[in-house]
């Protein structure tokens, strides 16, 4: 019986197996055939095959790009269409980014990295799924692998003004424009920005708006940038996923969105050094945070939890200027003290007593802060 075991389980693997690698895809070509109906690796040209074309375009400019240095990789977009962020930005830590838009097919985002995470290219990638689709003249896809590598595709049908530009690691590509200076725009400023990725990225999106932008006018934006390769935790590996859904100045508001994430990064941080015991170094992250944004920003979040770490270590003289801050944004703040012993936040409830006492003693309007 149990050597009879021993063969089914061998025989199971053996069938998964084959499976797996019959149904991974083929190399490409180099050129796209001229046959939109080409099997892709056992997968039927229906699965790729976009049978409708949507009415409307959804997507305007955006950038793809892999950071030569950090490995990082990423998307922004902004589009007068509501929540583009929702359809146009795809990437995976490890695989690559894709930016998906004109006539839209969301499909070329996921397929796209699934092939990619298979070995494929950029450009394989982009050739298979361009290939398989009928209404491929509407569409716009940009694509970047692990190996900075990109491929891009813009439509003969792309509504003017259409077109794209690479450079090394990236592409811009956009539709529907007031005028065709934007992507080259997007090029010269995503080349000479500094900073990381997401600063680069949307650099590139206000260059495109200072061109004239979508003639449409704007409405929502979105900034997707993971790491070069992936933790085994995807919550781990976005390092900014931002979206604008709906807002008149959507780039600038992306703008501030990311500084407000830079912030929160470096709170994070400050966590992890009070739990490896390091109180300086928490010190210096929790200061960083707070240089850039204002206490109002954060409702008085900031200042409030590095209070409460300062308390936690014993000095209290030095928590209650950062606690008044938060009290001067929200008086509820004093009421979250109380609550802290009991979960564990603050060793005693007479601690607690003290801190909601001198936090008081002298609160100031949030506007003079």
């Amino acid at each position: 019986m149990g050597l009879f075991r021993h063969c089914m389980v061998v025989l199971f693997f053996a069938l998964g197996f084959l499976l797996v690698v019959c149904t991974v895809p083929r190399p490409v070509q180099a050129q796209v055939p001229d046959n939109p109906s080409l099997d892709r690796g056992g997968a039927s040209p229906d699965t790729y095959r976009q049978k409708e074309v949507p009415r409307r375009p959804v997507a305007t400019y955006s950038i793809v790009a892999r950071d030569s240095v950090t490995g990082q990789m990423g998307v922004a977009v902004q589009s007068h269409w509501f929540s583009v962020g929702s359809v146009v930005p795809w990437a995976r830590a490890g695989v690559g980014a894709v930016a998906t838009q004109s006539f839209v097919d969301p499909r070329y985002g996921p397929l796209g990295l699934e092939l990619m995470s298979h070995g494929r290219t950029s450009e394989e990638a982009l050739k298979a799924l361009v290939t398989t689709d009928d209404a491929r003249a509407v569409r716009q896809v940009a694509m970047v692998d692990a190996h900075g590598r990109v491929a891009v595709h813009t439509g003969a049908n792309a509504v003017e003004a259409a077109g794209h530009q690479m450079g090394p690691g990236y592409s811009v590509q956009a539709n529907l424009m007031e005028s065709d200076d934007v992507w080259g725009a997007m090029a010269d400023a995503y080349e000479s920005s500094e900073g990381d990725l997401a600063a680069r990225l949307v650099a590139a999106l206000e260059a495109a708006q200072n061109e004239g932008g979508d003639i449409r006018g704007k409405q929502s934006a979105a900034l997707v940038v993971v790491r070069a390769e992936s933790t085994g935790q995807p919550w781990n590996d976005r390092l900014f996923d931002l979206r604008v859904e709906d807002h008149p100045e959507p780039v600038e508001e992306l703008k501030r969105l990311v500084r407000l994430q830079r912030a929160y990064q470096k709170l994070n941080e400050g966590d992890g050094h009070v739990t490896d015991g390091d109180i300086e170094a928490a010190m210096e992250s929790y200061r960083t945070a707070m240089g850039l944004v204002p206490d109002e920003a954060t409702n008085g979040e900031a200042p409030f939890w590095v209070g409460i770490t300062l308390a936690t270590e014993g000095r209290v003289d030095d928590a209650i200027p950062f606690l008044r801050r938060a009290y001067a944004q929200d008086d509820r703040w004093a009421e979250l003290v109380r609550r802290l012993p009991d979960a564990g936040l603050l060793p005693s409830a007479d601690l607690a007593e003290t801190l909601q006492e001198r936090m008081q003693e002298e609160k100031k309007p949030a506007s003079d802060e």
